[in-house]
């Protein structure tokens, strides 16, 4: 039997007995962690190994949001921070080439540090634009607002991550970058038209659709489907990720207990799965709305499975220079004085 179709969050640092029961008997497949769920690196990894030993499952999939910048979960002293994207992006101006060299960097250094914690996949890069006047939920978490520049930014820390041995997820599909409001808090509505989007805002996930995995963003296109939002329409998914976009890897929900979201946690997953999501994403640990959610959720259908193997988590260790790549990325940051 496949696992189940869904990533859950932990309630702290340490597996408790309530969770162990739980995640043994719903065998998920994968979890996330928050900065809630990190203190040190020695205890991350006893967190991660547990996880593992847990599922029996050395690919275990073990998310973490490491962007750089306002979203990264693993914080100083205790671990490495890296710089927001748009600080990478600023360089594009003067030297498009050392810009995608620093992209590839970040990701590639990001990345060797999750692999060392046993951390496997990193919900990163954000090519979302940044439009001016739109909510500051994405800002400087983006390379920019010109896509071909955010796709050929996306693309090289796409090629960092796996490097690293790190999945990388684009996200948030099909663009959430001219949202008014932050949908953590309320949902989205975005009012341009089609063509408007497809000639920008899907520009790079279009060129970054190879070699990811992908999150959904939890907003209405009113152009598409003005009823639902983009995670639980069918149309959007189908027509426009799947279809326009041409993203044929796993994709997954962003957070289900966010509050662009209505109705309970098990109508939420089960109103994603049917609109075309792969999995299921549960982040704030909380274990009642856990069990709503993964009572929803089926098992890892086939079609998912095939695209987990297409873009499988990595169990060898990459030869990374990490020392090397710092003092490289650190002399392109300085030279450029951004």
């Amino acid at each position: 039997m496949p696992p189940k179709a869904i990533i859950c969050g932990l309630f702290g640092p340490e597996l408790l007995p309530q969770e162990q029961a739980f995640f043994q008997e719903i065998d998920p497949f994968g979890f996330i962690l928050f900065a809630r769920n990190v203190e040190t690196p020695d205890q991350v990894r006893r967190l991660t190994d547990g996880l593992r030993d847990l599922t029996g499952r050395a690919d275990l999939p073990i998310l973490i949001d490491q962007e750089g910048g306002r979203v990264q979960r693993l914080r100083q002293p205790a671990f490495e921070e890296a710089p927001a994207a748009g600080r990478i992006g600023d360089l594009a101006g003067k030297d498009r080439d050392q810009a995608r060299r620093a992209a590839y960097l970040q990701a590639l250094l990001i990345g060797a540090q999750l692999f060392d914690l046993g951390i496997s996949v990193d919900c990163a890069p954000c090519l979302d634009l940044r439009i001016p006047g739109a909510s500051i939920v994405i800002g400087d978490r983006s390379y920019g607002d010109d896509p071909t520049l955010v796709a050929d930014l996306g693309a090289a820390a796409i090629e960092g991550f796996r490097a690293a041995g790190i999945v990388p997820v684009i996200k948030h599909l099909p663009g959430h970058g001219r949202a008014l409001v932050d949908s953590h808090h309320e949902l989205p509505r975005l009012d341009q038209t089609r063509d408007l989007l497809s000639q920008s805002d899907f520009v790079p996930f279009r060129q970054c659709s190879s070699g990811a995995w992908g999150m959904t963003a939890h907003l209405v296109l009113t152009a598409l489907d003005p009823a639902l939002p983009v995670t639980q329409s069918a149309c959007c998914i189908e027509d426009v990720i799947r279809g326009d976009i041409g993203f044929d890897g796993l994709l997954m929900t962003d957070d289900l207990s966010m509050q662009a979201l209505s109705g309970s946690m098990g109508e939420r997953a089960r109103l994603s799965i049917e609109a075309g999501c792969d999995l299921i994403l549960h982040c704030n640990g909380d274990l009642t709305e856990m069990r709503q959610a993964a009572e929803a959720t089926p098992p890892l259908s086939a079609k998912a499975q095939e695209r987990v193997a297409a873009t499988p988590v990595v169990t060898a260790r990459p030869d990374v220079d990490r020392d090397a790549a710092k003092a490289e990325l650190d002399g392109i940051l300085e030279g450029s004085g951004a």
